[in-house]
């Protein structure tokens, strides 16, 4: 976890995967504080962008209801990769 990740780079999955990764290492107590305040700063970007991934997705959903016709074709396609 000593390198800096691009968290844009990644799928909302593989950063969720990411943080569960660093919140069990931080739960489990072995880790030096360097180390530790450098996972607390990784989690905190991962944690942003999944946050933000989902916020888009929940405002790409709400689009979708509000379509009265159901007709998907007005709609561009959502993308797992940020934008």
């Amino acid at each position: 976890m000593g390198e800096k990740i691009k968290v844009d780079s990644l799928t909302f999955e593989e950063a969720l995967a990411k943080l569960e990764t660093i919140v069990d290492s931080m739960e489990n107590g072995n880790i030096a504080l360097d180390a530790l305040i450098s996972q607390f700063e990784e989690g905190d970007l991962l944690l942003k962008y999944c946050n933000k991934r989902l916020n888009q997705a929940e405002l790409k959903i709400e689009k979708l209801k509000e379509n009265s016709d159901n007709s998907f074709e007005n709609f561009e396609s959502f993308d797992t990769k940020d934008d």
